[in-house]
């Protein structure tokens, strides 16, 4: 069993900056991506950005150029640094680790980002 605990989130104003971190533990084995999801009122929950364990790393083009992902404490632990927010990246964001062994998705309980205009 894995469990992700996510820190970071809250309430900022339109081109401020926050940071996302979200640690891993337990069972996880072998090669894995972690990563950041976010879900809108009303919208589909859709990818942010991820990092496997060697480093490449994904982003949406919504974000490219403003937020970072970044992984250490041994790869256990993914970090989102989130600059120039926009009241369009108001949502709860989700830590996620995919298991590229069991392709097994792990999800954290979520944390609410809101940015005022």
């Amino acid at each position: 069993q894995v469990q992700l605990v996510e820190s970071g989130g809250g309430l900022v104003q339109s081109g401020g900056s926050l940071r996302l971190s979200c640690t891993a533990s337990g069972r996880i084995f072998g090669l894995n991506s972690m990563g950041w999801y976010r879900q809108a009122p009303g919208k589909q929950r859709e990818l942010v950005a991820t990092i496997t364990t060697v480093g490449t790393t994904s982003y949406a083009g919504s974000v490219r150029g403003r937020f970072t992902i970044s992984r250490h404490n041994a790869g256990n632990t993914v970090s989102l640094q989130m600059d120039t927010l926009t009241p369009e990246d108001t949502a709860v964001y989700y830590c996620n680790l995919h298991s590229d062994i069991t392709s097994h998705d792990y999800w954290g309980q979520g944390t609410q980002v809101t940015v005022s205009s």
